[in-house]
């Protein structure tokens, strides 16, 4: 009889036991759980287009300055990190203006970090391209910038940007991911993008 009770005792110390096991990792799961929810809510964009980071808003142009198929470099989100903006003549991924052609890039290289140069027509996109001189990769800039030729492994980052219709200025509000070349590259977390350099201002 004794033996009987002592094991029922032992039996509940056990069920004890493992609840209080069950519990402490489902708070663990839980936790990891809004850890994760919160780097990725993190590295989203609002619907305005702005990010929900720290950016910098410049102007970098008016659409009277841009022709199509052209294309004006400026500095964004840090000075020296070289971007493009280019009236695209088409609709494109991300574009704003009257015609929604207007977009802008990071010029920098995701394979290894050259400068990319724009290209009105390529033979490997249907509209105008980013081309990197350095070892042939190839940029959609209808559409994203995403890679149609060559080794770079990831997308051109791309600026996000804002228009003033009654103005007709543009600015520069954020960056979309991966990481520009060189800031914790191919990341999705685009704060990265604004820490090693001066930000740049108006």
């Amino acid at each position: 009889m004794t033996m009987g009770q002592d094991d029922g005792q032992n039996q509940s110390e056990d069920d004890a036991s493992r609840r209080s096991f069950l519990k402490r990792s489902l708070g663990l799961a839980v936790v990891f759980v809004v850890a994760g929810v919160a780097a990725v809510t993190k590295s989203l964009w609002t619907p305005s287009g702005a990010p929900t980071g720290t950016f910098p808003k410049i102007k970098v142009a008016n659409i009277a300055d841009l022709q199509a198929n052209g294309y004006v470099t400026f500095d964004y989100p840090l000075v020296g990190e070289s971007n493009m903006i280019a009236k695209l003549g088409e609709a494109a991924t991300g574009g704003v203006g009257p015609n929604g052609d207007v977009v802008a890039f990071s010029i920098v290289c995701q394979h290894l970090g050259c400068i990319v140069g724009y290209e009105a027509s390529n033979s490997r996109t249907p509209g105008p391209a980013g081309a990197c001189p350095c070892h042939g990769s190839v940029y959609d800039l209808v559409h994203g910038a995403k890679v149609v030729a060559g080794p770079a492994p990831r997308p051109l980052p791309q600026v996000m940007l804002q228009f003033d219709e009654a103005t007709g200025d543009i600015y520069a509000v954020g960056m979309g991911p991966p990481t520009i070349f060189g800031h914790n590259t191919g990341s999705p977390d685009v704060s990265y993008d604004l820490q090693g350099g001066t930000p740049v201002t108006q």
